[in-house]
């Protein structure tokens, strides 16, 4: 995939804008109201255990499947369920919802303890407890992440955190350092993992420091400093920027013996093999030229993102663009009530200042895409494979390959829409060509 394997894969230079990385993180006042999606995570959705009239408290369980790449959805706050209906969600789908009115007092499950963990099968059937989904954006469920068949030897931390505005891991870094490493070495204890590398781009100089100092009292654990070249938090780059190892297509990184966690996952493990509360609530960054306040902040899962904004000072102007996530890779949001879910770890609302709109021209043949991208695709190409519908050529191109990182959308002169045509391009190729 890479010929002559590189020190550093292709990526490009993005304005980190950081704003918010010395915001030390704040809890907002709870909501009235929560709207608790059952699809929260790659897999199966699960099915609500509640029904309308049910009293519950925070950290109850409310929805689950006994499929095995799923997680189970638990109440962010205690009060009485109003609705459990179908809500649309912002990639587009419906999903069954649980709708909690809070009853202000934050009553905890009085079933909830620290998890009693021996061995292998119980720590991963602590993990599925949890409710535990990848935090750095993917949401696969841990559980099925943390139990391979093939042996692992290397467990990759992701710190990278490479999206420009998002400063939520970093705070995780700077403010709970401690539970990063606890759960590390739960993982590593438990999965026998002798080797576990901690990856955080250059531009966070005070987490490297911290992080490598505390490093040096857990065997086998080291600080990998990454070039501050975005999609470095991405898994198959990040993967070979620590290990060298490329991982192939239609591979798992268990594939190559590599497991890749996000920082705050391993946080929130830690806090959870402690505490036994399961996954209630985020941290996320609130940023954004159209929003009064900006900073860090912890939310109960299923508060709306309107009251997100409200509860940062509302808004300042119309916003042009809310999103999910960073202006890379993140979801445009059609609606401000749709409600946070755990794989969100920030939400910026975007005013006309903060967008670069660009004129669409003609494909000039610069060769800049192809530079970007970190697996060396050739984005003009599979645009033109779209666009005729050719699926040998999409095939041939690799389209599959593609992430949507959107290197090539964000270096093209010519602002085509390419990583929109890698999207379409892979639906394409699922439906058969229709």
């Amino acid at each position: 995939m890479f010929g002559s394997k590189p020190s550093v894969l292709g990526g490009v230079h993005v304005k980190h804008n950081k704003y918010t990385e010395n915001c030390e993180t704040k809890r907002i006042t709870p909501p009235e109201t929560v709207t608790i999606l059952m699809s929260q995570h790659i897999g199966a959705s699960c099915v609500p255990t509640v029904k309308v009239g049910d009293e519950v408290t925070k950290g109850q369980v409310i929805g689950d499947t006994e499929a095995f790449v799923s997680a189970p959805i638990h109440a962010s706050v205690s009060g009485k369920v109003t609705k459990v209906d179908s809500v649309l969600t912002s990639g587009g789908a419906m999903v069954p919802a649980v709708i909690i009115a809070s009853d202000g007092e934050d009553r905890v499950d009085p079933a909830l303890t620290p998890p009693v963990v021996t061995d292998r099968a119980s720590f991963l059937a602590a993990v599925r407890a949890s409710g535990l989904v990848g935090l750095g954006g993917a949401g696969f469920p841990t559980h099925v992440k943390l139990n391979p068949q093939p042996a692992i030897d290397t467990l990759v931390i992701n710190g990278a955190e490479c999206e420009p505005y998002i400063t939520s891991d970093y705070r995780e870094c700077m403010e709970q350092a401690e539970d990063i490493f606890y759960g590390i070495a739960a993982v590593q204890k438990y999965l026998e993992i002798p080797n576990v590398i901690i990856g955080i781009e250059s531009n966070k100089p005070a987490a490297i420091k911290k992080l490598s100092e505390m490093a040096k009292d857990y065997p086998g654990v080291s600080v990998l400093t990454l070039p501050a070249l975005y999609p470095q938090g991405a898994e198959k780059v990040l993967i070979y920027s620590a290990t060298k190892r490329v991982l192939p297509e239609g591979k798992l990184p268990a594939d190559i013996g590599v497991i890749v966690m996000n920082v705050t996952s391993v946080g929130f493990l830690a806090r959870y093999l402690k505490t036994g509360m399961p996954l209630v609530e985020k941290r996320i960054t609130v940023d954004g030229g159209a929003i009064k306040e900006k900073g860090n902040i912890i939310v109960p899962i299923g508060t709306s993102i309107q009251y997100i904004a409200d509860a940062m000072g509302g808004f300042v102007g119309t916003p042009a663009k809310i999103l999910m996530g960073g202006p890379m890779m993140g979801i445009a949001l059609y609606q401000p009530d749709a409600p946070l879910v755990k794989n969100n770890n920030a939400i910026l609302f975007l005013d006309e200042k903060d967008l670069v709109i660009k004129e669409t021209t003609n494909c000039i043949r610069c060769g800049k895409c192809i530079e970007a991208c970190p697996f060396n695709l050739m984005p003009a190409a599979l645009e033109g494979a779209y666009q005729a519908k050719n699926i040998d050529a999409l095939k041939a191109l690799k389209v599959n390959l593609c992430m949507e990182c959107g290197c090539c959308s964000y270096i093209c002169p010519a602002n085509r829409p390419l990583v929109e045509s890698n999207h379409l391009g892979k639906l394409l190729l699922r439906n058969a060509g229709k």
